[in-house]
């Protein structure tokens, strides 16, 4: 029994010398723990100075560059208002979405002489940090999809504001 043994004996041993080395059972911090390797006791660490984030240069070029306003960027700019501000700003840009119907402060008219003269950059950039009591959407919506929406509320501007008689190919239409 012993010669049928001894040549499987050094398996058997590596074998009950093994620890579980699955990831789950690894030295690590608990989420806010003490952590008495660093000098401030904490688990948590701050990035090394000048960290940037992954695709962070990007966005801010984009945000910086505003793409050519084309047929496409507008009905982009529609269909990411229509998703994410018409609760709120009301499809016509008035400040009458539903949530205001239901007791929430209004935000301001898009109509208003103040927004109608402000450029496009100042919306994204609304939409970006947040104003008032809109909070910041810069995690929610992509850069490109800011400046599609800043189009779209040009574009309404416009057609709330036109009169017939500035546009003569509307005022040959009608009867």
């Amino acid at each position: 029994m012993r010669r049928l043994l001894l040549p499987f004996l050094p398996i058997l041993v590596g074998l009950g010398a093994c620890e579980d080395q699955s990831m789950s059972r690894q030295a690590r911090y608990e989420v806010y723990g003490k952590a008495p390797l660093f000098p401030d006791r904490a688990e948590a660490r701050r990035p090394p100075e000048g960290t940037v984030e992954i695709g962070a240069l990007a966005r801010a070029a984009s945000l910086r560059d505003p793409p050519p306003v084309d047929a496409a960027l507008l009905e982009r700019g529609r269909q990411r208002y229509e998703a994410i501000c018409t609760p709120c700003h009301g499809y016509t840009g008035h400040g009458d979405g539903m949530v205001v119907q239901r007791g929430f402060p209004a935000p301001p008219s898009y109509h208003e002489d103040r927004l109608r003269a402000a450029p496009a950059a100042y919306f994204v950039d609304v939409i970006t940090r947040g104003y008032g009591v809109m909070y910041a959407y810069a995690n929610r919506v992509e850069p490109r999809d800011r400046w599609a929406i800043a189009a779209y509320i040009r574009a309404l501007q416009l057609s709330q504001g036109a009169r017939v008689a500035e546009m003569p190919e509307l005022a040959e239409k009608l009867p």
